[in-house]
């Protein structure tokens, strides 16, 4: 069986799906590994080391032409979609709750779509296979980065000559993945850091990260299903908006990560909130998408400043610039995933499989992720 690495086309998008490092594992377990000419050079892997690896470099037309299974980041475009042919599965964060058009567009071709986006967040064994997780963890950590040196102050208290300067106070709203690792990043920089989240259970991950969780009076539990938190009420939403600001208006950076998958983020941070703040204060909307963001004012990939000194960043797709280290987990993620689904060299489908159950979306000719073909029926057959 052969598998192919495509190069990654989305504007801005580095990373690449497979790394030269875990080659050699997947050609153990008897498949051919061909690679896009180029596909690595985003994040600085030469197609040297892919064939050292003991993958070959092909060209475009060779790979869709010969390749069985195509390894990517993110959902093919419509060029690389429309050089699909029957028979052919795809592996890659494709998205279908925010789109499903495209499954239904590989499933009349009759290619076989896995989402790692599906993936079971809570089944243990699926740990290695988590890509959301490990992309989060590293968006999380540039997010810091970027509000750092955004801030016109420094993150740590310092002690000098010229005066003693205080440390910031940096709140991060949702404290999932993506937020402890914004916190402990914070923290390692000298930030002074609180947290909060919808779900009790967060309290003490945050604390053990050494920050202070902030707890509302006014928003009982919103633990949800799979890892997530469920959508608040209407009331609760206002409830929680109105408490807040309170809180972000005493910090200095505030990162927001709330993302509910395939549906608007919630507001967390409203106008007023965002006219509460001193001037010089920072927000990072880690939500901010083609759906809207946490944060009122946000643009997803924009830096806006407002009238009052605020300056509100619309990060979008963080892990891709950190591409070197961002490509080594998702290699580890989407390799574990095709092993798991291979037997005999062969891929091998199982709905019955919990984990593969979350990911195939479309196979013989059918949209078959429930989720999905709900959402398509929606759309009237459009």
């Amino acid at each position: 069986m052969k598998v192919a690495v495509v190069k990654e086309s989305a504007p801005g998008e580095r990373r690449v799906a497979l790394v030269p490092e875990t080659v050699p594992k997947l050609v153990q377990a008897g498949l051919e590994v061909l690679v896009e000419a180029g596909a690595g050079d985003g994040a600085w892997f030469p197609d040297s080391a892919y064939s050292e690896a003991g993958a070959a470099i092909v060209k475009t037309d060779d790979l869709y032409k010969t390749a069985d299974i195509l390894l990517t980041v993110t959902r093919p475009d419509q060029a690389q979609a429309g050089r699909l042919r029957a028979g052919q599965a795809v592996f890659g964060m494709l998205s279908p709750l925010t789109d499903p058009r495209l499954a239904r567009e590989l499933a009349e071709k009759n290619v076989t779509a896995v989402s790692l986006d599906g993936l079971p967040r809570t089944l243990s064994r699926a740990q290695g296979m988590d890509a959301l997780s490990s992309q989060a963890n590293v968006a999380g950590y540039k997010a810091v980065l970027i509000g750092a040196a955004a801030y016109g102050r420094f993150f740590p208290l310092l002690i000098t000559a010229a005066g003693t300067a205080r440390p910031a106070k940096l709140l991060v709203l949702g404290t999932g993945v993506a937020g402890l690792q914004a916190i402990g990043t914070a923290r390692r920089l000298g930030a002074q850091v609180s947290g909060y989240d919808v779900r009790p259970a967060s309290k003490g991950e945050v604390e053990s990260l050494g920050a202070t969780f902030i707890e509302l009076t006014s928003v009982a539990s919103a633990a949800g299903e799979g890892g997530y938190a469920r959508e608040l009420t209407e009331d609760e939403k206002a409830a929680q908006q109105a408490e807040l600001t309170g809180h972000i208006a005493r910090h200095d950076v505030v990162i927001t990560t709330a993302q509910v998958p395939g549906r608007r983020p919630p507001l967390l941070i409203t106008e007023d909130a965002v006219k509460s703040m001193a001037a010089g204060s920072v927000i990072v909307d880690m939500g901010a998408s083609a759906l809207g963001g946490n944060v009122a004012g946000s643009v997803a990939g924009e830096t806006v400043t407002t009238e009052n000194g605020v300056t509100i960043i619309g990060a979008q797709n963080l892990p891709a610039t950190v591409p070197t280290a961002s490509s080594n987990a998702f290699s580890r993620n989407i390799s574990a995933l095709l092993l798991h689904m291979t037997a005999d060299g062969a891929l091998a489908i199982d709905l019955g499989d919990e984990i593969q159950a979350g990911v195939v979306v479309a196979h013989d000719g059918q949209v078959v992720h429930p989720a999905v073909a709900k959402l398509l029926d929606g759309e009237g057959g459009r």
